[in-house]
C-alpha cells in the first residue's frame, strides 16, 4: 500500500509518455486531509532543480495538499523555462483538484539539461487525477522508477495509525540526502512542526547514511505528508520513530537496489570521539574506490579500510584502531591481526566493523561494491 496505508491519501501511476519506452512516468499523490500539514528535505547541492526550488518555496508555508512525480526527465540545468514548467505542472493539479497551486509540490527524476515533454506531461496529470485511488500506491512507486530494477516501499503500524512511504534510487547514492525521490505519508494529527523535527531526525541517521558513489544528485526530495485522518494525536517521539523506521528500510532497498551492485557492505563505526567523527571515517571508508572493488572481489584487504581512515580528521590514534570484515579482527592495534583467510565474504551483506578507541560515539554508513555494471550502467545512461 506504500503512500495510501495512511488514510486520506490517494494516488495514482501512469505512462504518461515522457519515457520513451512507455513504461509508467507520472505519480501523483493526494492528501484529502483533514489536514494538509507537511515537512521536506532537499538536496545540499548547489545546482538545484526546478522542481526542488518550487517545492522548497511550497514547503515554507507547511502545507501540501498533493505531490507530483515524474521520471524521465530530472528538468534541471533547464534555465527559467523549466522553472516555468515545473510551475505549470502544479498549477495543472492544482486545477484538476480544486486545490491552490501554492500547496503542490513537485518532483522530477532523470536525465539533467533536459526540458520535459509538457505536450505529454500535461494531459498525463489529468488522466492521473481520473485515476486516483486509495489502493494505487503501489502503481505510484512503479511510477518514479528510472534505473531501479524494483520498486521501493514501506510501511510502519501503530495503534490507531500508520506511516508508510515510496522511494526511488540507484545510482548517485550519496548525502546529503541520498539521491531519491520520496514520499512519506502518515494519517496521524501532527503540525508541521513537530513533522519536520520528526523527518530531520529520521533522515539524518538513515537515508542520510547511505552512500553509493559518492555522487551528490541536483533533484534528492524527501517529503512527508500528515492527512490526521486517523485522529491520534502521537508523542513526537513516537511519531520520530515510526517515521525513522519507514525511513531505515527505504534506505536499505536503495542500497540493495545500487546500480550493479553485488554486495550490501555496513561500515560500523564504535569509539569515536563524537558522532561527527564516526560518520566522517565510515564516509571516508564507503568513498574508497579500492576498497569497493576489493570487497566485489571477496578480498578482505584491511589495509583499505585503515588507508581511508587516515584521510580524515577524526580523533583517532593509527596504532590503536581495530578493524573487524564479517566478524574476524584482522586488524588489531593498527597492525595485522587474525589471519584473513578466515575471512568470509561469500555472501550479499559484508561486515566491517572499525573500534577508533578515541570516545563512545558511533554511527553507521551503508554503501556497496563497486563492479563493471556500474560502469556500463552509467556511460549508458544518456542513451
Amino acid at each position: 500500500m506504500s503512500v495510501t496505508a495512511a488514510r486520506g491519501f490517494r494516488a495514482a501511476g501512469i505512462a504518461a509518455g515522457i519515457k520513451s519506452s512507455g513504461d509508467p512516468d507520472l505519480a501523483l499523490v493526494v492528501n484529502d486531509g483533514p489536514s494538509r500539514a507537511a515537512a521536506g528535505v532537499f538536496t545540499a547541492n548547489r545546482v538545484k532543480a526546478a522542481p526542488v526550488l518550487w517545492s522548497q518555496q511550497v514547503l515554507r508555508a507547511g502545507k501540501v495538499s498533493a505531490v507530483v512525480l515524474n521520471s524521465g526527465g530530472a528538468n534541471a540545468c533547464t534555465g527559467s523555462p523549466g522553472f516555468l514548467d515545473t510551475h505549470t505542472t502544479a498549477e495543472r493539479v492544482a486545477d484538476a483538484l480544486g486545490h491552490n497551486a501554492a500547496e503542490v509540490a513537485v518532483a522530477s527524476t532523470g536525465l539533467i539539461g533536459v526540458r520535459l515533454p509538457m505536450d505529454r506531461l500535461l494531459p498525463g496529470v489529468d488522466r492521473a487525477v481520473a485515476e486516483l485511488s486509495p489502493h494505487a500506491g503501489e502503481k505510484a512507486a512503479i511510477a518514479i522508477k528510472t534505473t531501479d530494477t524494483v520498486h521501493k516501499t514501506a510501511v510502519a503500524s501503530r495503534e490507531g495509525w500508520t506511516v508508510g512511504g515510496m522511494a526511488k534510487g540507484a545510482g548517485m547514492l550519496a548525502p546529503a540526502l541520498a539521491t531519491m525521490l520520496c514520499v512519506i505519508t502518515t494519517d496521524a494529527e501532527v503540525a508541521p512542526e513537530v513533522l519536520d523535527r520528526a523527518l530531520r531526525a529520521a533522515t539524518r541517521v538513515t537515508l542520510e547514511r547511505i552512500d553509493s558513489d559518492g555522487c551528490l544528485s541536483t533533484n534528492d526530495t524527501v517529503l512527508l505528508l500528515a492527512s490526521g485522518a486517523s485522529g491520534v494525536a502521537p508523542e513526537e517521539k513516537e511519531l520520530t520513530a515510526a517515521v525513522t523506521e519507514v525511513c531505515a528500510d527505504l534506505a536499505r532497498q536503495l542500497i540493495a537496489d545500487a546500480e550493479g551492485a553485488s554486495k550490501d557492505i555496513r561500515i560500523e563505526i564504535r569509539n569515536a570521539a563524537d558522532e561527527d567523527d564516526a560518520v566522517e571515517v565510515g564516509r571516508a571508508i564507503a568513498r574508497s574506490n579500492l576498497l569497493k572493488c576489493a570487497v566485489h572481489g571477496e578480498d578482505p584487504n584491511w589495509g583499505r579500510v585503515l588507508s581511508a581512515i587516515g584521510t580524515t580528521s577524526a580523533a583517532f590514534e593509527p596504532d590503536r584502531v581495530d578493524v573487524a570484515i564479517n566478524g574476524v579482527w584482522v586488524c588489531r592495534g593498527g597492525a595485522a591481526g587474525e589471519d584473513r583467510e578466515g575471512v568470509d565474504m561469500r555472501f550479499r551483506e559484508v561486515h566491517i566493523l572499525v573500534d577508533l578507541a578515541a570516545g563512545g560515539a558511533g554511527a553507521t554508513v551503508w554503501t556497496n561494491d563497486l563492479t563493471a555494471d556500474y560502469v556500463h550502467e552509467n556511460s549508458a545512461y544518456s542513451s
